[in-house]
């Protein structure tokens, strides 16, 4: 297969990638036929899954307006994925100019895409790092050039936390990041969930199997299990609720109902 200009050196193109599929699910471009067919493999069980994710950045878009709003100018996104029209630091920048963001992910694409985007934004950097290894992401030069961890941050963990297995103790990387931010930090998270999948449950489990089969297996957690992540935060009002119910910009009932599959919630470190 030959690589595009924009793929990295040293990418296997025979293997899918979660942030590619999930560029191809939003009509993106930076995502190979192995992805593809991934993604469609999904949709095969799970018709609405583009839904799902358009519902998903419409949430984050939403939550970081609404940190911004708070005056919250720093914002921490870890599992960014592939930056695609109407990202992280151009949300907030357009509250505040003066928004800075840093940008984590392990996918070696998400990364090169990243900092080709991000050329010449001084503001934002982009970290090649992993969830599971809070300190890295932490203690790396660029958290500590851009950002002051006395101050609030918005950590964003959007449809990211569904990745890590329990064995891997998701929740000890959420607390090890809780605990280095200041008061006033908020938590924006979205997770996968069967609970309001509009199929049933073991025609959402092939797709769910599908992930599994890229060596990349989805959780789906529980409401009370994703509730367990805030943790030493406040939730802010509504709650953790279906993406379309957390502060609407346009009534609800005309969400599609694969909007309602899964969680979010914003949590106020106290």
């Amino acid at each position: 297969m030959e690589r595009p200009a924009w793929a990295p050196q040293g990418i296997d193109l025979s293997v899918p990638s979660v942030s590619r599929i999930y560029d191809y699910y939003l009509g993106g471009s930076h995502n190979f036929e192995v992805d593809r067919e991934a993604a469609r493999k999904a949709m095969e069980f799970m018709p609405g899954l583009p839904k799902v994710m358009q519902a998903n950045r419409a949430f984050m878009r939403r939550a970081v307006r609404f940190a911004a709003d708070r005056g919250i100018t720093q914002f921490l996104d870890i599992g960014s994925g592939i930056p695609t029209f109407g990202n992280v630091h151009e949300v907030a920048q357009a509250v505040a100019p003066e928004s800075r963001v840093v940008y984590v992910d392990h996918d070696p694409v998400a990364v090169a895409h990243s900092k080709a985007v991000l050329e010449g934004n001084d503001l934002t950097a982009v970290v090649a790092a992993d969830l599971r290894k809070p300190r890295d992401i932490l203690d790396s030069p660029e958290v500590g050039e851009l950002l002051d961890l006395n101050r609030p941050v918005a950590l964003l963990l959007v449809a990211v936390l569904h990745f890590i297995e329990d064995s891997d103790d998701p929740s000890a990387a959420v607390v090890a990041l809780r605990d280095a931010l200041a008061p006033g930090s908020l938590l924006i998270v979205t997770h996968a969930s069967y609970e309001g999948i509009p199929v049933p449950q073991e025609q959402a489990g092939g797709a769910v199997g599908v992930y599994k089969n890229i060596r990349n297996p989805l959780v789906m957690r529980s409401r009370e299990e994703v509730a367990r992540f805030f943790d030493g935060y406040e939730l802010v009002e509504p709650g953790l609720v279906k993406m379309p119910e957390w502060r609407p910009d346009t009534p609800v009932d005309q969400e599609d109902p694969y909007a309602f599959s899964g969680y979010v919630g914003v949590g106020l470190k106290a």
